[in-house]
């Protein structure tokens, strides 16, 4: 299991990808990534004040912050979920109301309960119309989320499907 959380987990079957990846490596789209993400940052911050956390490459909400902002957004008082199930939520919401494929659902989980944004293409949030519509997407999922939160039923339908 540590070898996974290192990174040392390579499959001889991974191994060209790997060679390919290097191959290509450029650090000026390095950069670009790291841009755009600070794009969505700049206009994910007005939005969200000091619950937007940003490192030198990527952009979080924590999860303990995404459950307030639902809860407060939703009107409601006592939490029906944990935090890790809010970002779940939320990571849901953006995918099926806006086709946004987050860290949480390419397979691998972040390591952690909050929403990850990072390294997203240029040209894809060319696509997605800018940094404004991706940040008033996320935006708007929230308060979806609050809006579901009344209902602790439909956070399970959200994410198992209906039972």
């Amino acid at each position: 299991m540590k070898g996974f959380e290192f990174g040392m987990e390579a499959r001889q079957m991974l191994y060209p990808a790997v060679v390919r990846t290097l191959e290509q490596y450029d650090p000026g789209r390095v950069r670009a990534l790291i841009a755009t993400t600070k794009q969505i940052a700049g206009e994910l911050r007005p939005l969200l004040g000091n619950r937007l956390r940003e490192t030198p490459t990527t952009v979080q909400i924590g999860a303990d912050d995404i459950l307030e902002i639902a809860m407060e957004r939703g009107g409601v008082h006592e939490p029906p979920l944990v935090p890790y199930e809010a970002s779940a939520a939320l990571s849901m919401l953006l995918l099926r109301d806006h086709g946004m494929l987050m860290v949480h659902f390419v397979g691998v989980p972040p390591g952690t309960a909050d929403l990850l944004i990072k390294f997203v293409p240029p040209e894809t949030l060319e696509r997605f119309g800018g940094a404004r519509k991706y940040a008033d997407a996320v935006n708007t999922s929230l308060t979806t989320l609050g809006e579901l939160l009344r209902e602790p039923e439909s956070i399970r339908d959200l994410l198992l499907g209906k039972q």
